[in-house]
């Protein structure tokens, strides 16, 4: 069965364009893939903890000899990293926050990024071992001109930091979908989003 892993990372619980464009894409995925299963992680909600300590001990303990308070330390790794393996196609909404991605989404990415699990070092160099095959990443973007060739590209550190994580950790087929001008003016926002909105129909 297709697995969707889908990872919403807007603080907005309503409004939210990025959650907006991202519902439009699971539904064409469903239609597209009707046995499909879809694994929704709300990340701003707070259920994804800051590594800790005890999390980054756990990550470089042997595993064999892992003791039972840094297993639990890594437990909601283990389980975000099972999710990642098992998806077919992983589902990540963006807005940018302050030039950067949310950092409710940096903290599941500091969950699932982790060596051995997700990735391998052999002293000389990185090898990803993610399994999913392809991602999309839905980003919003309040003004204009973040994208590439455009005036203010040089601020944009989410599109090219998704881009070299995601083909780190092993995921080659990576494709963007970006609406700008989301604060604008409603019907230049309305357009954008559904412009948005028709890429997702295609990529489903």
């Amino acid at each position: 069965m297709t697995l969707l892993l889908r990872i919403n990372s807007s603080s907005r619980s309503d409004g939210s364009h990025s959650t907006a464009i991202a519902d439009h894409f699971e539904t064409c995925f469903r239609e597209k893939h009707g046995d499909c299963r879809v694994v929704t992680r709300q990340v701003a909600d707070g259920s994804i903890p800051l590594i800790s300590q005890k999390t980054i001990e756990g990550f470089y303990f042997p595993e064999t000899d892992l003791p039972a308070d840094l297993r639990q330390a890594t437990a909601l790794s283990d389980t975000l990293i099972a999710e990642l393996q098992e998806a077919d196609t992983l589902l990540i909404a963006t807005p940018i926050y302050n030039f950067g991605v949310p950092a409710a989404l940096k903290a599941w990415i500091d969950q699932i990024v982790r060596v051995g699990h997700t990735f391998s070092y052999d002293g000389e160099a990185f090898s990803g071992l993610v399994r999913t095959r392809r991602a999309v990443v839905v980003g919003t973007y309040g003004a204009e001109g973040y994208l590439e060739g455009q005036p203010f590209a040089a601020a944009n550190f989410v599109q090219p930091y998704l881009n070299f994580l995601l083909s780190f950790l092993g995921i080659q087929d990576i494709r963007f979908i970006s609406a700008q001008g989301t604060v604008a003016d409603p019907e230049t926002a309305a357009a954008r989003v559904e412009a948005a909105k028709e890429e997702c129909r295609l990529a489903a």
